[in-house]
């Protein structure tokens, strides 16, 4: 099994539904994320996939919601933006763009997100 994985910044406003505390009120952080991404056979340049290719994969997920109030998106007006769905919404955004562009050879693995430096959620399946 091979691997590769590419991490990206966003910066991003959120507050947490249904929670008593700080997080309940708007507040911003300076997130991070992590793509691994998993697979058997390599292609002709010997390569998973290219480093370019994923984080071209990544780029839209990130525009469209760095610098944004995520409650204000979809999914989250009503799902929480917790660190653990936004880390379920990137696996789910990459996982259907990289199906398609490797044909099924491509999988991804895991999607970790960093609130701060020191708090992470990942999603997997």
């Amino acid at each position: 099994m091979y691997e590769v994985t590419v991490e990206a910044g966003f910066s991003s406003g959120h507050y947490l539904r249904n929670y008593k505390g700080k997080c309940e009120n708007p507040h911003g952080h300076n997130y991070k994320v992590r793509v691994t991404l998993a697979g058997t056979e390599l292609d002709e340049a010997g390569l998973l996939l290219d480093f370019k290719l994923l984080k071209q994969v990544l780029r839209p997920v990130i525009e469209r919601i760095d610098h944004q109030m995520l409650n204000d998106l979809e999914p989250f007006k009503v799902l929480n933006p917790s660190a653990e769905n936004i880390a379920k919404y990137f696996y789910d955004e990459t996982r259907d763009q990289l199906a398609a562009m490797s044909k099924g050879r491509v999988r991804v693995k895991d999607c970790t997100i960093w609130e701060t430096d020191t708090t992470t959620a990942t999603y997997y399946e």
